[in-house]
């Protein structure tokens, strides 16, 4: 019987094995999509236990936690640390099949070296080895990610956030370079009045203006885009039910922001022609700098509205949305490809019945100016899994070109979950070397060794022009 976790987990040919020890296990890391908090890579946090690096804010755990039958105190709550990962501890034999129990064991063996199984019985030992080792100069976060091979992060920000934690890290000269996202998704959410004027309110305060009218709005945005790319930012981020793409003119946008300020609720159109609007103008600004705009698609958002209340958003009420993508996504694309302003763009699905949609849509606006243009991006939440990346890397395989796939990331908030990205590797090397030794592929791991080596760092680094990364780590940063 083979060994839970061992060297070739999931790894189930000779030559799966020689393709991820050869060529993908040595590879960097680069993280171009997460939510990590760059407050705590700033102050080089160190947690106090494991509970607080594990647990606290990671929505996977609690709604596994809450299936379980743990109160929401433990999850959430304010119940002291080691009892909730008392119940943690509780909850793990029972996610056996869920992708949970494969990350938290590979996460306790990449960091701490622990191979036991997380059980009631074995609680109490690993939670006061993880967290003895976590009081040690080698668990700051910055050291966890320079422990994972880390090479570049880009965090998740919004237009008014100042950006203060980016330029700390770099006057400082950390070789990890945290890069920010521009995540502009509350600059158009136009649904509740009250809570888009507010934001206004804040956007005035980081952009040191007063905004009055539509084009000061506008222009109050773009000096925010403009200071983003000013501290390293390439990279914008959008989530989204769906692609919003309804006809408009100038006036009626003008006057739909005139309503939405003077506390008007609007009409669903008055509000997707505002949000269509908006996502143009964003990916205008986005191709002007050259940067790569990425878009999330089909979340269904705080689905219960009591727990909303009690505990806030991003708390695990979320799930699965079965929203139309194509039409719309057509019409976006096409209308920015008509004027030649379709910047480098990637594009999630969270319904997997959307796998063959987004794999084909990719393949209308490869336009032939450079390799993989438009990307159809990783398995995102709830498809990060064994299953769901497969699927997502047979629909690319089928229907685009997978050696031009810029790779793996980890869309979390947690600074242990960059085994996600091994996870990812040896799914890709079983892929092919099942495929090789089925006679499927021929047997040139030279060649593809090259292309998993590009799917794992090669293909990102060059797609988002980050060719500083070639340059040794101590100097780095210093090329931004």
């Amino acid at each position: 019987m083979k060994k839970f976790l061992d060297e070739n987990f999931l790894l189930k040919t000779k030559t799966a094995q020689r393709l991820y020890h050869d060529y993908a296990k040595e590879m960097p890391i680069i993280d171009y999509h997460c939510h990590l908090p760059q407050s705590q890579i700033a102050e080089d946090k160190q947690f106090e236990n494991l509970t607080q690096i594990w647990l606290y804010g990671d929505h996977y755990k609690w709604r596994a936690m809450r299936t379980n039958g743990v109160d929401e105190s433990y999850c959430t709550g304010n119940q002291p640390d080691y009892a909730k990962f008392e119940k943690w501890a509780e909850t793990v034999p029972y996610t056996m099949r869920n992708p949970l129990y494969h990350w938290t064991h590979l996460e306790l063996q990449r960091y701490f070296n622990i191979d036991e199984l997380l059980s009631p019985d074995t609680a109490k030992e690993i939670y006061e080895e993880c967290t003895a080792k976590l009081q040690t100069p080698d668990y700051t976060v910055r050291n966890l990610l320079r422990k994972m091979n880390v090479r570049l992060v880009c965090t998740t920000d919004d237009p008014v956030d100042d950006l203060a934690q980016h330029r700390q890290l770099k006057e400082e000269g950390f070789e990890i370079p945290i890069l920010p996202a521009f995540r502009p998704d509350a600059a158009m959410n136009v649904d509740n009045p009250v809570t888009f004027n507010n934001y206004i309110g804040r956007l005035e305060k980081a952009a040191d203006v007063s905004i009055g009218s539509f084009k000061e709005f506008m222009d109050a945005l773009k000096k925010r885009h403009d200071f983003f790319a000013a501290n390293g930012c390439n990279v914008s981020d959008h989530g989204l039910e769906h692609i919003y793409a309804e006809d408009y003119t100038d006036a009626e946008i003008e006057n739909i922001f005139n309503a939405v300020r003077s506390g008007k609720t609007l009409s669903g159109l008055e509000s997707n022609q505002f949000k269509s609007y908006m996502l143009i103008q964003f990916a205008e600004w986005d191709w002007e700098r050259g940067w790569v705009q990425q878009y999330h698609l089909g979340a269904l958002r705080n689905n219960n509205s009591r727990k909303l209340q009690e505990v806030g958003p991003d708390t695990g009420w979320d799930s699965i949305g079965d929203f139309h993508q194509g039409k719309n996504m057509s019409k976006f694309f096409s209308r920015l490809e008509g004027s030649n302003k379709l910047t480098k763009t990637i594009l999630y699905n969270l319904n997997p019945a959307d796998n063959e949609l987004m794999a084909t849509m990719i393949g209308n606006f490869n336009d032939g100016s450079i390799a993989g243009k438009v990307q159809y991006g990783s398995a995102w939440w709830f498809l990060d899994q064994k299953d769901g990346m497969t699927k997502q890397i047979n629909a690319l395989s089928n229907m685009g070109l997978l050696s031009r796939f810029i790779g793996m990331l980890t869309d979390s908030r947690s600074f242990l979950s960059f085994p996600r990205h091994e996870y990812f590797r040896r799914i890709l090397c079983n892929l092919f070397g099942e495929e090789i030794e089925d006679g499927e592929l021929p047997n040139d791991t030279e060649w593809i060794g090259k292309i998993i080596r590009d799917i794992c760092f090669n293909n990102a680094k060059q797609y988002f022009n980050w060719q500083f990364l070639d340059k040794p780590i101590a100097v780095a940063e210093k090329a931004l």
